[in-house]
């Protein structure tokens, strides 16, 4: 967690709106509006290309576990079993990651420091409070601008381009939900990807899979790579989230 040195170089010192501000309130509020109307979903190039990269890196473990390895064994009832539970637990990561990419993070609203607004927080004598320059709002407490998504987001903790999105307050569940589903869904890709080469070993190549054994023998290698990646990365986010939740800490970094 920061210390307070670091929290108060993060927080920018500016004046609050005065009565001379020429700030726009009602329009502001009526863009507010609209924006509430629609999908939250962040255009920003780099995280839409993570983003779609993910997906398509769960179809393909999904593809070479269910194709590659389950469907060709003469197992009914190992095929049946795995297949399933490895399927439920990609759909669910697929959702998680959707929910939390398409979820407002707690973006506070934009152009809310004003007069009136000031007023109706009955601040005490002596308090200080915070407006960003950037996106003119009064920044609440652990609130950080986040130059991706162009908003203030309370209690954020990092932007992840891999979800699109920043994890911050209202978002962040989702963020450990996907976390928790890749990491395993990658162990057991792992384990599927072990029995298969033992299998393969014992018996011909060319009966335990559908594929010619070159092509069998790329496509679990490239998934036993990217499931060892995918479980380092989402078992070590996972953990960080679970203690930063616990001790009720927010990181501000980018993934």
């Amino acid at each position: 967690m920061p210390s307070s040195g670091h929290r108060l170089r993060d927080v920018e010192h500016h004046p609050l709106l005065t009565e001379n501000d020429s700030y726009d309130s009602s329009s502001s509020s009526s863009s507010e509006a609209d924006v509430a109307d629609r999908v939250w979903f962040i255009r920003d190039g780099c995280g839409m290309i993570c983003a779609v990269m993910t997906w398509l890196l769960v179809v393909y473990a999904d593809f070479v576990v269910t194709f590659v390895m389950l469907l060709p064994s003469k197992d009914f009832w190992y095929s049946v079993v795995n297949g399933v539970l490895f399927n439920c637990l990609a759909v669910l990561a697929l959702a998680s990651h959707l929910r939390t990419m398409l979820t407002d993070p707690g973006a506070v609203p934009k152009g809310n420091a004003t007069k009136e607004y000031m007023e109706s927080l009955q601040l005490k004598p002596g308090e200080v409070i915070y407006k960003c320059p950037k996106c003119c709002c009064i920044k609440p407490e652990r609130a950080h601008h986040c130059s991706i998504c162009k908003r203030c987001i309370r209690k954020m903790d990092h932007h992840c381009p891999w979800v699109n999105n920043c994890v911050g307050e209202k978002n962040q569940r989702f963020f450990v939900l996907f976390t928790m589903y890749i990491a395993l869904s990658s162990v057991h890709a792992l384990i599927l990807c072990g029995l298969q080469f033992v299998s393969c070993v014992r018996g011909q190549w060319t009966e335990c899979s559908d594929f010619s054994p070159p092509v069998t023998v790329i496509l679990l290698v490239f998934l036993c790579l990217e499931s060892l990646l995918f479980f380092t990365f989402t078992a070590v986010m996972f953990g960080t989230q679970i203690h930063s939740i616990c001790n009720d800490e927010t990181g501000f970094c980018r993934c």
